[in-house]
């Protein structure tokens, strides 16, 4: 198992003969020894150690070490630019949410990227499963990197923060506090070194107000603050991907006038701001609502029921957004619990992105080799510790169901341990490389090379190794 270490210096000596510095310079000694052992005693540091100290410097070596071997974060701004002009078509991009063994589900990620030749993929978290897997951006950086580094994945780590949202009755209650919580959160993710932010004020959609741009207009009008925000602060050479959202997931199915309104709104506050980049808008993608849902529709029995989705809304949103606005075309939020049989259909409708969170984690909590025990403590703790969330009219497995995805934090350590998770991840892999398939990215790793070019970045050292550097010098 991986060593936590609980001191800087522990830190070093364990990691003695496989990094160093040389002149005050970051080296790798024995890539082999860091990719086999190495790294994951670093993964497990940065988020398992209690002293800040070696976690900050955990996470700094690897983030450093990313950077040496080729692993590094990027924004996929300009393959999605490249699909507004229609260079580039016939494919979904999977946005896998990894909520859970972040690590070795990164890890298993990328190795499958390997052997299936695939570029477009992006690695992403939202700002609510944050909360409850216990993972910051740096965290989730920290982690994807790492398992990167495992796979001996070579090439862009599209890292996204997905679903930057604003709650409706706070910003009601509070507008100023509530748009400031989600800019500070754009600023932590671009320090973590996330290059792909999505920014969801859908919420603030108010559909009694009369036409379609006063019922956007909260939507557009915050979303073009941020994207100015952002856009200030974006490392040199880098243009962050950004993705806007009109329609909220589970509410009603987007129309064309709501794509017009928002867009063109979006588009008169950049031009006011002296802002919006190439296509005036500012972002490179747009979420829209076609009949899913989160975690999908719950039967009372615990299972997922069958969902209609209009594939109609991508035929219909999805050129308008390419032609007349310069994205990529729409994003589908909602789809991992859908039917295998209905994946293929995305890309063949030209969808620009597919999120997918909660099939994964059910492929995690209802595999075979998920141990009974844990189960039982996991429902016991839901019972225990989110009775609150329960709706009148939910069974108990209905409620099981939609509240165990809080249990993620709580059991991370366990879950990062599981005796039986290399079975359970081989499956997942299998999940995963079916997706590929589905979504015609095989074979995209030479299309992502050809337009993107990730940006080699590198963070101050931090102070507690330059001491602990010192003192062994």
């Amino acid at each position: 198992m991986p060593e936590v270490e609980r001191s800087v210096s522990s830190l070093l000596s364990r990691l003695s003969g496989i990094v160093d510095w040389h002149e005050g310079r970051f080296v790798i000694d024995d890539v082999a020894r860091l990719r086999a052992d190495g790294i994951r005693d670093l993964a497990w540091t940065a988020v398992f150690s209690e002293d800040p100290a070696t976690i900050e410097v955990a996470q700094w070596i690897v983030w450093e070490a990313a950077q040496e071997l080729g692993a590094r974060s990027a924004s996929i701004h300009e393959l999605y630019m490249a699909r507004a002009r229609g260079d580039v078509s016939g494919f979904t991009v999977p946005a896998i949410n990894l909520r859970a063994q972040t690590f070795d589900m990164a890890r298993v990620a990328f190795e499958t990227a390997i052997t299936e030749d695939v570029g477009a993929m992006i690695l992403e978290l939202a700002r609510s499963e944050q909360t409850y897997t216990y993972q910051r951006p740096i965290d989730y950086t920290t982690a994807v990197l790492a398992g990167a580094i495992a796979a001996d994945y070579q090439g862009t780590v599209f890292l996204q923060g997905d679903h930057y949202q604003f709650n409706a009755k706070k910003y009601v209650a509070d507008p100023e506090s509530m748009t400031d919580e989600i800019r500070r959160a754009c600023r932590l993710a671009v320090d973590a070194g996330y290059r792909n932010i999505d920014i969801d004020a859908s919420t603030l959609v108010d559909l009694s107000l009369d036409g379609a741009d006063a019922q956007q207009r909260a939507n557009y009008e915050r979303t073009g603050e941020l994207v100015t925000l952002i856009g200030s602060l974006e490392p040199d050479g880098v243009t962050i991907s950004i993705g806007g959202e009109i329609g909220e997931v589970g509410k009603e199915n987007s129309t064309e006038p709501e794509l017009r309104a928002y867009l063109d709104g979006l588009r008169r506050e950049l031009a006011a701001a002296g802002t919006g980049g190439a296509n005036g808008v500012g972002i490179s993608k747009v979420s829209v609502q076609t009949g899913t849902s989160h975690g999908g529709s719950v039967m009372p029995d615990g299972s997922v029921g069958a969902v209609a989705v209009d594939f109609g809304v991508h035929e219909r949103l999805g050129p308008i957004a390419r032609r007349e606005y310069g994205l990529a075309g729409t994003v589908q939020h909602g789809a991992s619990t859908l039917p295998d049989e209905l994946f293929h259909r995305f890309r063949e409708v030209e969808t620009a992105e597919i999120h997918l969170a909660t099939g994964f984690q059910n492929l995690l909590y209802e595999h075979p080799a998920f141990p009974r025990a844990m189960h039982e403590q996991i429902e016991s703790w839901c019972f225990a510790n989110a009775l609150d969330e329960r709706k009148s009219d939910q069974t108990d497995q209905q409620f099981v169901y939609t509240t165990r995805k809080k249990a993620l934090g709580p059991f991370k350590r366990q879950l990062w341990d599981l005796d039986t998770k290399d079975e359970i991840l081989a499956d997942q892999a299998h999940k995963i490389r079916f997706l590929f398939h589905e979504l015609g990215v095989e074979g995209s790793r030479a299309m992502v090379d050809r337009y993107v070019t990730p940006v080699e970045w590198h963070r101050p050292m931090p102070a507690a190794l330059s001491e602990a550097l010192l003192a062994r010098a």
